[in-house]
């Protein structure tokens, strides 16, 4: 008998071929995941578009209103600061000058220390009601009430002088000297330093870089992102070009290009003006300090009658650091003149002039050290021809000038910049609108499709 043999089981599951997707079911499954992903690239976009405009506009504002502060506030503030210091220190060598020359000081005169008093008052005024930090409000009080206290000085010295007493050491104008040169120039030296470190760290705000190329790296990413969405597109769709992409494409390369031109444009000018204007006059300005404290030094050491060679030592040392000769204030302010411009001839003038002021200084002291104190006197106040007081006068007025032009330096220079800067930001944020605009109007076209 023939034995049946059992039919074979069938291959279990685990080892059955796997079934293939058919081109239909491909489509399908296509199909159903475009619009999901149509959907995150329109967010996407939409972000990094609005993105952009909005730290490239901050960027824009940011570098705007530096340099727009720089020139209107900061640089004025500055100025307050020098020209307050200027005013005490040509206050108290005028009137004690003027005491020194004659029981009765020439009206001219008295007007002028009244005028310096009035202008240190005012700069004090714009001074107080700026922000500062504390050591700034300080020096800032310490004058308010120093200024008091001089005045009332001067006011005793005039009665003392009026009844026949002599203006030696001791007397209420040396006081009054004292006061001006240990607590109000002191004050304003800290006031004018702090207000220069402001005026400075401005300027390094208003063309600082790193803010700038953050901005260029988001656009580079923008840029990118947009490639990667027209070329899955084209894929998708079949579709060479998407109008709405390469729009906001153009949109992005223009307003990136706007900022880099527009930023280094702004710098340029602002480096030239500080380069040109703002460092000089800052070094001049120094120089100034230098000139009046020498000027307050030897009108001071005629009233003390010391002997003491501690106002000699100062005059030198003072006088090496204002120049002129190569790393001095007036070289250095000197060299970063503008070829051929008005700063140029004045720092030239108060160079020579500076040069015949020292010499006649070093005869004071030579005077003074031989006890002939009547001949000291007349060289330091006297009206004659050759006496420091005159020189002193010329000096001034050449270094006054000179500030003043490489003011107009700067300001010219900052307004440029700040001009340039200034639309900036309007441009990279109504582009970033458009760019938004145009990348929705791109992908929700392809998303109709699927509709």
């Amino acid at each position: 008998m023939t034995a049946t043999l059992p039919a074979p089981a069938s291959a279990p599951a685990a080892h059955r071929a796997p079934r293939t997707a058919g081109p239909g079911l491909r489509r399908r499954r296509r199909a159903l995941s475009t619009p999901t992903a149509l959907r995150g690239l329109l967010v996407g976009l939409v972000l990094l578009s609005l993105a952009w405009g909005a730290f490239g506009g901050w960027v824009a504002t940011q570098h705007s209103s530096a340099a727009g502060v720089l020139g209107t506030t900061d640089e004025q503030l500055s100025l307050d600061a020098r020209q307050m210091y200027q005013s005490i220190a040509d206050a108290d060598a005028t009137i004690t000058a003027a005491f020194l020359a004659s029981p009765r000081p020439p009206l001219g005169q008295l007007q002028r220390y009244e005028s310096d008093l009035a202008t240190a008052h005012a700069d004090l005024a714009r001074l107080q009601a700026a922000d500062g930090d504390q050591a700034t409000a300080d020096a800032l009080t310490s004058l308010g009430s120093g200024l008091s206290a001089y005045s009332g000085y001067v006011g005793e010295a005039t009665a003392e002088y009026a009844m026949g007493y002599p203006l030696t050491g001791g007397s209420f104008l040396q006081v009054a000297s004292e006061e001006a040169h240990l607590t109000l120039l002191p004050a304003a030296n800290t006031v004018f330093t702090k207000e220069n470190d402001t005026l400075n760290a401005a300027s390094g705000q208003a063309t600082e870089l790193p803010a700038v190329l953050a901005a260029f790296v988001l656009a580079l990413i923008a840029g990118f992102v947009l490639y990667r969405a027209q070329r899955w597109l084209t894929r998708r769709t079949n579709r060479l070009f998407s109008p709405g992409l390469v729009l906001a494409s153009l949109l992005l390369v223009i307003s990136a290009l706007w900022l880099a031109g527009g930023f280094l444009a702004a710098r340029s000018d602002l480096d030239d003006g500080i380069g040109n204007g703002s460092a000089p006059a800052q070094n001049l300005a120094l120089a100034s300090i230098g000139i009046q404290r020498i000027r307050g030094d030897a009108v001071l050491d005629v009233i003390s009658r010391s002997g003491s060679t501690s106002f000699k030592d100062d005059f030198l040392a003072t006088s090496k650091n204002v120049g002129p000769g190569d790393g001095s204030l007036l070289g250095d302010a000197a060299a970063a003149q503008q070829s051929g411009g008005r700063g140029s001839a004045l720092v030239a003038t108060a160079e020579r002039d500076a040069t015949a002021w020292y010499a006649a200084n070093k005869q004071v002291y030579q005077l003074g050290a031989e006890a002939d104190y009547a001949g000291e006197r007349n060289l330091v106040v006297g009206a004659a021809t050759g006496s420091t007081a005159a020189s002193y006068t010329a000096l001034e007025k050449d270094l006054t000038a000179a500030i003043a032009a490489d003011q107009a330096v700067f300001d010219s220079a900052a307004a440029d910049g700040a001009g340039t800067l200034a639309p900036l930001a309007g441009v990279i944020i109504a582009a970033s609108v458009l760019m938004t605009i145009g990348c929705a109007w791109a992908v929700s076209r392809r998303l109709a499709e699927y509709r």
